[in-house]
């Protein structure tokens, strides 16, 4: 991101807006996401498998059709993920395709996946990979990650963690526990 939209994102959390993101801004940007969704519906990393069940169960599908999903350049109609997040996640996407952002659900890159953490519970989703990867040099967040702080605040309401905001990298990632 450019400078003046780190100060923006600086200046909406409660940061210092001098352009420079650093352990403070992050410390902002995490306490505002927090204040977003005060009573988190969602489990700890250490509570998931209670909460979710064993991974791959408990999974349905949620209509997207018409809201401008697409992996790999083809529209997707439906999305597996866990029964206990479905409403959430769809609530999610509405928001974000009313949105200006509605380009990042265009390169939609996965909710399930049989051996990855969150994503084995379907609990989780990748929005956006080529601009927002798990590189932490490449893809650091918001200093070169594109992310928009508006989709992060869209999945903060929902309880979700931004993987961006709270790791630094891999800010295509969102999942549905509380930190």
């Amino acid at each position: 991101m450019k400078t003046d939209q780190i100060k923006a994102i600086q200046t909406k959390v409660g940061a210092v807006a001098d352009g420079i993101w650093g352990p403070k801004s992050k410390a902002a940007c995490i306490a505002y996401l927090r204040s977003l969704c005060p009573h988190n519906p969602w489990p700890t990393q250490a509570n998931r498998v209670a909460f979710y069940g064993p991974p791959g169960t408990h999974q349905t599908r949620i209509e997207v059709t018409g809201l401008c999903v697409k992996y790999g350049g083809k529209t997707v109609n439906s999305i597996l993920c866990h029964e206990r997040v479905a409403e959430s996640l769809l609530r999610i996407i509405r928001a974000i395709h009313a949105s200006p952002f509605v380009y990042v659900l265009a390169h939609y890159a996965g909710c399930y996946a049989e051996k990855a953490l969150m994503h084995g519970h379907a609990a989780a989703i990748d929005l956006d990979p080529d601009t927002n990867g798990m590189d932490k040099d490449r893809f650091a967040w918001p200093t070169k990650a594109t992310m928009p702080c508006e989709v992060v605040e869209i999945f903060a309401r929902e309880g979700w963690t931004s993987a961006g905001a709270y790791w630094g990298y891999d800010a295509m990632h969102f999942q549905a526990t509380t930190w």
